[in-house]
């Protein structure tokens, strides 16, 4: 097990399983509103996501200990890179219009990323969007409901129905959702300023509006033109976990619970898909 340790570490810390999340989230999306499948477009989503997430992760700490950078964060550089050159790819295979929307979201993950504004609106010294108090689980919850859900409907010339944006609903509050217990493993090391839901709120009615939002998030399926018994049971499959995640989550939870079991959920998702 300790031999396979830092494998299950680098597969976390380079950003594979959350792409792999977002990677399935999309799929799941053209399955449920019947899009033909696009292996360019999933494949996109997925080295875009490695390339956005590892540039937001890792661009403070390269840029100041450049010279002396861990061995392991040099690999991640170098896997980001290539991820990057394969992400150009499979973007060029995608229509211009798409690109366009693309460009929207790429913008938005360079300015969470990048200071960019005065200082009185952010925490401590950054000037990024994350750390803007409490705008971090919208801007990551809006930005994936964008690219897993309206991305595939543009990319193939969908209608954008009324399914399509309750779809789209739905897919900002599970991220809303799954963000809950990582802002509350990190409660205990979060500036102040940065205002998460459980800073605000303290971490009792965070599992309260957890459970909340979970319920409007499931009787948003019921307001579909297209009901389906099985889309209406793997909703209800996905609440229940997310749910038992957000209920047992705490300060004192490894950093697995969060970046490898809650970011699973997904991956279940369209693995009960596929099976069903």
């Amino acid at each position: 097990m300790s031999r396979l340790k830092p494998l299950i570490d680098f597969y976390i810390n380079s950003s594979i399983h959350v792409a792999l999340a977002v990677f399935s989230m999309t799929y799941v999306t053209v399955l449920e509103l019947g899009l033909p499948t696009d292996w360019p477009l999933f494949l996109f989503v997925f080295f875009s996501t490695i390339t956005g997430y590892n540039f937001v992760k890792y661009f403070g700490m390269a840029k100041f200990h450049h010279r002396r950078l861990a061995r392991w964060l040099k690999i991640i550089q170098v896997f980001s890179l290539v991820c990057f050159f394969l992400m150009l790819w499979f973007l060029w295979q995608l229509k211009p219009k798409t690109i366009v929307y693309v460009a929207v979201f790429g913008v938005v993950t360079f300015l969470y990323a990048i200071p960019f504004l005065p200082k009185r609106y952010f925490v401590d010294r950054q000037k990024n969007l994350r750390n803007i108090g409490g705008l971090k689980v919208y801007v990551i919850a809006l930005v994936w409901a964008g690219v897993t859900v309206l991305l595939p409907v543009l990319d193939k010339k969908g209608l954008f129905t009324l399914d399509v944006w309750l779809t789209a609903i739905q897919r900002f509050l599970l991220v809303m959702l799954l963000m809950l217990p990582f802002e509350i493993r990190d409660l205990q090391y979060d500036s102040l300023k940065l205002a998460t839901i459980p800073q605000k709120i303290g971490i009792k009615n965070t599992k309260i509006m957890g459970v909340l939002v979970s319920m409007v998030f499931l009787m948003l399926e019921f307001f579909k033109d297209q009901l389906s018994l099985k889309l209406i049971l793997l909703t209800l499959a996905v609440t229940l976990i997310t749910l038992l995640f957000i209920v047992f989550a705490n300060k004192k939870r490894s950093n697995y619970y969060s970046s490898f079991w809650v970011e699973s959920v997904p991956i279940l998702w369209l693995v009960l898909h596929l099976i069903f």
